[in-house]
Parts: C-alpha cells; structure tokens; sequence
C-alpha cells in the first residue's frame, strides 16, 4: 500500500468509505492511518512528507508490525532442505528423502510449504540475456504435440516438434516426427541446415540421449555420441550442451520456439492431420505467418532479419551429401555375424567374439575393431532376416559345404578325372537317401591325397564294383590306389547247350520220372 497516497486523500478531504474504494483496503484500515496522519500533523504541515519520510516514521514508532509466524514443525530441517534445494531437487523428492527416516510424521504439505519459505528467503537470481551475432548461435529442443496420423501404421501417433531458432534473426525451422531417436535427431538436423541454406557455428541443445552421453558434472567433461560428433564435424558446427537442470540457457526455442509452435500453430491443425500434411503446412505457416511477426524482444521480422544478415553469415553447406550414420557396439557371433536391425553382417571369422563398432549409413554398413579400425563394409540390407555374407569371412573349411550344388559338385569331378565323374554321378542319382554330403565328402578326399591318387582310388572301387566312401577311404589310406587293377577277364566265344532235352525236365518236375 502506498502510504503517500493515502495521506494525499486524506489531505484532499475524501471521506473514508471513498479512500477504502478506490485504494481497495478497508474502512477500518483508513480511519487507523488518519488517526494516526492527524496525531501527527500531517494533515496540515507544508510541505507534506515524502514517502521516505512517512516510512521512516513508521518504522520508529510501530517497528515490525508483520504478525508472529507459527513455527515450521520440520524447521530443524531447515538447513538440509536448503542444501537439497540448491542441489536442484525438488519438494516431492525432499519429502520421500525425509520420510523414510524414523520419527519423521510432516505431512508433504509441511515440506511444501518449508521449501517455498527457504526460496523466498533467499536473493533472486540474476539473469543475464546473451544476444549473439548472426550466424553464431541456434538453439534445438523437442516438444510435445498432440498425436498425429500414421499413414504407415493408419493409426493415431504420439508426435513431437523438432525445433531449431537461429538466435539472433529468431528465424525458425520446425518438423513433426513420431520418435526422438538419434537418426530422427540426425535426419532434423540435416533437414533444417537445407531449410536454412547453411549452418550455424554453435548448437545449444538440451542433454537428450540421442546427442549426450554424460552431460557436465563437477567431476566430468560432456560426452556426445559418435554420430552426432560426426554430424558436426561434417557440417562444421561445434556441440554446446546445456547445464543439467538449466533449460533458461536455450530459452529462444523454449519460449519463442517450442511453446510458440504448441500454443500458436498445432491448435489450427484438423483432426486426424497426417505427419506428411502437418509438415507441409508448418512449413507454410514458419514462412506466412511465424516469420513475418513482429518478435516480441527484436521487435523486428524474423525472416527480414535471416535474409538481410543472417543467411550470408551462416556456414555453408558441404559438397560432399552427409550420411546420417548411426553408430553401435556389435558382438560377432559364432556364426560369424553380428546383428543390426534384425539383418546379419558377416565379419571374419577371427573377430569371433569380440565387440565390433558397427557404422550404418543410409546404404553402406561399416565394420570398425575396437580402435576402430575398418574391417569391412557391407551394403546396407533392405529388409529384415536378410542375410548378408562374404565367403572369405568364413572359416576355409566351411565355405564348400555353404555354396556347394549337385552341379557344382559334378564339375568339381570332372576336373579330376572320368572315374571320379562316375562315382559322383553314383552317389548324386541315388536313391531314396540323398548322398550328396557323401559326394562332397569323396571330393574333400583330393584335398588330402591329391586329385590323381583320388581318381586312381575311383578307378579301383569302380573296378571292384565297391564305391562306397569308406572303401575308397581304405584304398587311399592303405595305397592300394598305386596298385596295378587286375585284367578283365575277356569272354569266351563259346555257345552253350542243355545237355538233356526238355520234356526229361518236365517229367521230373511234374514227378512222372526221377532227375538224377
């Protein structure tokens, strides 16, 4: 209340009921103060006191007029909450840390009320508003809209607006994704540095999973993630993340970006608006109507201050088209793949085990070691299940059962030679059982005793009438295969005759006469 006033009321002769109106205090409370004005003198002293004057007075007479306060029945907490409340925490969890202790009966409402008491008793902070030049400084967060319509799912989805305010133009760029997953965090990023024609030098964020690993403590350095430092040294920007609990420092896109594209363009959206159709409209409204407002702190148009200073400050964009890579520890498995995306990766087979470092681009996937060192690259598969390999991964031994083929096999025994060619052909026609694993097992015998003596140990089992594997196994580990094969016997060029005639048979098999 201002006290001056009053008394000039006083002195101008308004009558208590009018002062009580106009000053919206009570009756009782004017007719104390004249009481007091005429005792005084006051009311007729020239010239009338100033308001240092008449406070002065009154703190001489009436001292701290302010009722006694009841006393906090937690105040011996007082110092702990303090120290808690400086540390960032807040009454809810005060409340769960003290109530745990034993003989500790405050309600919640008591620690409420404590730690309202402990904050206004301290001095305000002290802001300082940070104005950049052009180009040096954007400002990027995520904000929560309402659910959007998924073509892909033809089902109503969470949705999120990614936001990225250039700091001293205030120009903006926004986009509408279902997730705040680190490619959708890349993909914006690129999508808004071709919306602008160029980079800023410094990125302010917040410290979201997608870009921060470990955000600054007193104790550690701020740690990003491997592709969003590659997204910056690609794009020449550096990475300045907040301070933990510090969202004032990225204001420009939490007020003028985030809550300004909930609260001014996501109502104007109609029922069950698609993704794709609410990013094309945002995009009209940031030119139409976002950009072309007089901003509340410049007082000037956003997209007139871009165009006339800002754009021609900002870096440009490479020539090389960024891949929005995603990095990502791997274990090669015994099969000798890893796994990314629910699709299979070959790597060779002596990394077996240990964990890989796996790059997906938009279509190649990198192998790095652990010192990431580049194995190998695959391109990157299309669909899930699908299964991509490169033969020389593989363990020598494996690879001719893995591309082996009943053509394959016949060539492979043609090259050695017509014996193996008819032991092969054998055991590929038989049937019911399907011999081919023996087949690929008799040619796997040239590997150990050589293609000529294999197609000798053929020859052999063919001669004899005996090709089994175990057969021509015996002849190769015995050396029967260097033996010389025994002559076919020629056939005699004589004829043959029934030396009794016919009916003789047939009476001794109808028992007419004996058969001796």
């Amino acid at each position: 209340m201002d006290v001056q006033t009053l008394l000039g009321r006083v002195r101008a002769g308004e009558a208590d009921r009018a002062i009580a109106r106009a000053m919206q205090i009570s009756r009782t409370t004017v007719k104390k103060y004249r009481t007091w004005f005429a005792a005084e003198g006051f009311v007729t002293c020239d010239p009338m006191p100033t308001l240092s004057e008449l406070h002065e007075r009154l703190q001489a007479i009436f001292g701290d007029s302010n009722p006694p306060q009841n006393q906090s029945s937690i105040a011996s907490y007082r110092d702990e909450i303090q120290r808690w409340l400086e540390q960032g925490l807040r009454p809810r969890i005060i409340f769960q840390k003290l109530n745990v202790r034993p003989g500790f009966t405050a309600s919640e409402s008591a620690v409420y009320r404590l730690c309202q008491k402990v904050k206004a008793s301290q001095p305000p902070e002290v802001f300082v508003r940070l104005e950049t030049a052009p180009g040096q400084v954007a400002q990027v967060d995520f904000g929560e809209v309402r659910a959007l319509f998924d073509p892909a799912t033809q089902t109503l989805r969470r949705a999120w607006a990614f936001t990225m305010v250039l700091a001293w133009s205030r120009h903006q760029f926004v986009e509408f994704v279902f997730d705040q997953s680190l490619r959708t965090w890349l993909l914006c990023h690129q999508h808004a540095f071709e919306f602008f024609g160029g980079a800023p030098k410094r990125i302010v964020l917040d410290n979201l999973k997608a870009a921060i690993i470990r955000a600054y403590t007193r104790d550690h350095d701020v740690e990003v993630t491997r592709a969003y430092a590659e997204c910056a040294e690609h794009y020449g920007f550096l990475i300045d993340p907040c301070l933990p609990a510090h969202p004032r420092h990225k204001g420009k896109v939490e007020r003028g970006g985030v809550r300004y594209v909930q609260q001014s363009f996501v109502p104007l959206l109609e029922p069950n608006t698609s993704i794709g159709e609410a990013n094309v409209q945002v995009r009209q409204w940031v030119l139409a109507k976002a950009g072309l407002r007089t901003h509340g702190t410049t007082h000037q148009v956003p997209l007139t201050r871009f165009a006339q200073t800002e754009q021609a400050a900002l870096l440009p964009l490479p020539r090389t088209a960024y891949d929005p890579a995603v990095w990502k520890p791997v274990k090669l498995h015994r099969d000798g793949h890893v796994v990314f995306e629910k699709a299979f990766y070959s790597v060779p087979c002596r990394f077996v085990g240990q964990i890989l470092w796996l790059r997906a681009g938009l279509r190649e996937i990198r192998l790095f070691s652990s010192g990431f060192q580049l194995i190998t690259t695959h391109p990157r598969a299309t669909q899930a299940g699908e299964r991509l390999t490169q033969l020389d991964h593989l363990p020598p031994e494996k690879i001719r059962g893995l591309t082996a083929s009943r053509d394959l096999c016949r060539a492979e025994a043609q090259d050695i030679g017509p014996a193996t060619t008819q032991v092969i052909t054998e055991l590929l026609e038989s049937r019911p059982v399907d011999k081919m694993r023996t087949a690929l097992r008799v040619l796997h015998l040239a590997d150990t005793y050589t293609p000529v003596r294999l197609e000798a140990a053929c020859a052999r089992g063919v001669a004899f009438g005996d090709v089994s594997l175990v057969t021509l196994k015996r002849i190769l580990a015995e050396g029967l295969d260097v033996l010389t094969l025994p002559l076919p016997i020629p056939p005699r060029n004589e004829s043959f005759v029934f030396v009794r005639p016919p009916e003789e048979l047939a009476q001794a098999v109808s028992g007419g006469a004996p058969w001796n």
